[in-house]
């Protein structure tokens, strides 16, 4: 098993999860913020529906797989160059990208599924502040674990 191959596939997945986080986090979720409550919770509604295909799957459960796989390496040999920045990046990323989504957000975006529309006022506000809140967390968690699994990978170069 070639460990940089690994880790780098390890980049890949967090970068592209890390990115479309940073778009939530920079303009998206701010974005539905700005349309009438009912518009805005409807349409984070079916974000969260089609959010759920094979391709985001692959990439959010695999992600974390591969960091497993890296921090389990670099415990294996602290000795080498750039382990324990391998370890602290994948670790990092299943904390935050991964960790946080699973116990903070799909929570949240269960709650605002079982919303009625007639409710949008008082649940949308609500949801935004927290889902934002929680989603800015695993966003510099996600970029800190994207640079140092990259600063390890180029350090065992």
């Amino acid at each position: 098993m070639n460990m940089d191959l690994i880790v780098a596939a390890a980049i890949t997945g967090a970068g592209l999860v890390t990115g479309l986080l940073f778009a939530f986090s920079n303009f998206a979720l701010q974005s539905l913020a700005d349309l009438p409550n009912d518009k805005g919770m409807f349409a984070m509604q079916r974000i969260n529906e089609r959010i759920i295909n094979p391709l985001f799957l692959l990439l959010f459960l695999g992600t974390p797989g591969l960091c497993a796989l890296v921090a389990v390496n670099a415990v294996l040999d602290l000795s080498d160059v750039g382990s324990v920045a391998r370890l602290i990046g994948a670790l990092a990323y299943i904390a935050g990208p991964f960790a946080i989504t699973v116990l903070f957000n799909v929570p949240l975006n269960n709650q605002l599924a079982e919303a009625e529309p007639g409710s949008a006022d008082e649940v949308w506000p609500a949801y935004q502040q927290k889902w934002q809140r929680w989603n800015h967390i695993r966003t510099a968690l996600g970029a800190a674990a994207v640079a140092s699994l990259s600063i390890g990978l180029g350090a065992a170069a």
